[in-house]
């Protein structure tokens, strides 16, 4: 029977993720499964205490959204430690891409019963923050803004604070110039965004990159390329199916490794939680990570 450590951050949602724990967890100590909880003080401690929990054998619990579910995941990525998620936050995008359920009886047993599935991670490097490992995506420009909106909402919440956010950030951005390359491959490009997506799914749901697979060892490279105003936010709804990729503005690239640079300080993101500014390296880290889905 697996032993499981839990980890909840109170400091981001983490009371909705100790309800959404609780459900779960009386299901898995009723089948005799071991349970530990530790509640974190930051997402830091939260990456420490799921490595000191991997070392021990104990399957480890991500308990909330894409940011302590990227932050665990990008910490246990090559140790051969078991993940799990209890999906608990605004987007849940990675839970999504996996296909967890949200009803507490699927979820626990999948995490009772399942077999571990490998999955890709991606090694972020830059020379503005230290070395890190993420699991969905990392994205540069307008969404990056719209991403720092949403996490500064206090009337919206969910779905609702990325559309806000996403309308407010392209409402003042002007078209970026970047240079993509893609495993050596230089890319000039001019527009709203760069994608390098592990998941297909970012920002609550939508399906930036409907192609792009956890276990393929690429990632999709999706670029979004200046286009006035009115397409954009026609393109925006469009992200909630995916069709926006059949668009002459929207260009798909893949790759295992690629580096995003941009004439101006762009700033990007990852996992809902990475925020920085360009230029960046990121690379995939093929089945690196064992998860119960």
């Amino acid at each position: 029977m697996r032993q499981f450590t839990a980890v909840v951050n109170p400091t981001a949602g983490g009371s909705a993720g100790a309800a959404a724990l609780l459900a779960v967890a009386r299901l898995l100590r009723e089948a005799g499964a071991g349970l530990d909880t530790e509640y974190s003080r930051s997402l830091g401690h939260a990456q420490d205490l799921a490595r000191q929990a991997g070392e021990r054998g104990k399957a480890v619990l991500a308990v909330g959204g894409d940011g302590i579910t990227g932050r665990i995941g990008g910490a246990l990525s090559g140790t051969g430690a078991l993940f799990g998620i209890v999906p608990a936050g605004r987007g849940n995008d990675f839970a999504r891409a996996l296909g967890l359920p949200t009803d507490p009886d699927a979820l626990a047993r999948i995490l009772l019963h399942h077999a571990p599935r490998p999955v890709d991670t991606i090694e972020v490097r830059s020379a503005f923050h230290d070395h890190v490992v993420v699991l969905g995506s990392v994205y540069a420009g307008v969404d990056a803004v719209a991403n720092r909106h949403a996490n500064h909402a206090r009337l919206l919440r969910g779905t609702a604070s990325y559309y806000a956010g996403g309308l407010r950030a392209v409402a003042t951005w002007r078209p970026a110039r970047y240079r993509v390359t893609v495993d050596g491959e230089e890319h000039p490009h001019t527009g709203y965004t760069v994608v390098a997506a592990n998941s297909g799914y970012y920002g609550s749901g939508r399906l930036i990159a409907p192609d792009a697979r956890l276990d393929d060892g690429l990632l999709d490279v999706v670029l979004i390329r200046e286009a006035p105003r009115r397409l954009f936010f026609a393109l925006m709804n469009e992200l909630r199916s995916g069709t926006h990729v059949r668009r002459p503005e929207v260009h798909v690239l893949r790759g295992r490794e690629i580096r995003v640079e941009a004439d101006r300080p762009v700033p990007y993101g990852a996992d809902g939680e990475v925020d920085a500014v360009l230029p960046v390296t990121v690379k995939v880290l093929p089945g690196a990570l064992r998860v119960l889905c």
